[in-house]
């Protein structure tokens, strides 16, 4: 799909790898740029920064009332929505110690969301024969999070839920990628990959960090190729391919490696 002269939505678009799209898609010739973000002043520092294009939003991708007033708004202010990214998440350390509601939580937002966009865009695209959705998850979707149990779990679903959309709508005109990127220069890793970090910064940082802005083109090379898998770490590739071709060798992988990070 060419994004020159479409309607398009980002979420999470207030920093990091949402708001590299955002600069992309403006850059690209957009229509129009609904910079999506729970925090609305960092959407329309966005939204200003971007030029008239774009249009700033608040909202919370864990509400499914809010995603649809969203969309309605944004197609009677510009028409039918072109490309819909689903971008918004956050990461909390723990496991089985995490209160149900942090898991709860991190679902709504990283899977629960991508469901609500869906319903909200889907059946309009599919009526048109035209339409696209970037879901971002993670490379913890396809391999796993060590350090965190829910966004383990809730990446690994989000791949799922895009796949899903993939093959049931995919004949009808819908277009679906999947973000998994490993480390990426953003809020959700904070301090954790500065020289000398923890264990858990280590673990996602070791085949390097890229910035939002690197991220985003591969996004973009991805919409512009209609494929699917958006990989921004090249051995990501490798390490899946290793995990479908001998699961259990790949579990004994993970266990070393989670030994010599956390040293228990």
């Amino acid at each position: 799909m060419e994004i020159s002269g479409k309607t398009t939505i980002v979420t999470g678009a207030g920093s990091g790898i949402g708001e590299a799209i955002a600069e992309a898609f403006v850059a690209k010739g957009a229509k129009a740029v609904v910079v999506a973000d729970l925090n609305g002043r960092n959407a329309n520092q966005v939204a200003d920064r971007l030029g008239p294009s774009a249009s700033a939003a608040t909202v919370d991708v864990g509400d499914e009332a809010a995603v649809a007033k969203l969309v309605a708004d944004t197609e009677a202010a510009h028409g039918p929505i072109d490309i819909f990214v689903s971008n918004a998440g956050y990461i909390v350390r723990g496991g089985l110690e995490l209160p149900n509601d942090e898991w709860t939580q991190m679902m709504d937002v990283h899977v629960w969301a991508h469901l609500y966009a869906a319903r909200a865009v889907v059946p309009s695209m599919i009526e048109r024969g035209e339409g696209y959705l970037l879901n971002t998850a993670s490379a913890a979707g396809l391999l796993t999070q060590i350090d965190s149990g829910p966004y383990a779990v809730s990446k690994h679903a989000a791949v799922a839920f895009a796949e899903w959309l993939s093959i049931n709508y995919g004949d009808r005109g819908l277009k679906v990628s999947v973000l998994v990127p490993q480390a990426v220069r953003t809020n959700i890793i904070g301090d954790g990959f500065k020289p000398g970090a923890d264990a858990e910064g280590r673990q996602a940082a070791q085949d390097g960090i890229l910035e939002p802005e690197q991220a985003a083109s591969a996004c973009i090379e991805a919409i512009q190729d209609e494929r699917f898998l958006v990989l921004t770490h090249s051995e990501v590739a490798t390490y899946f391919q290793r995990k479908a071709n001998d699961y259990d060798r790949w579990l004994n992988g993970m266990r070393r490696f989670r030994r010599r990070l956390f040293g228990d």
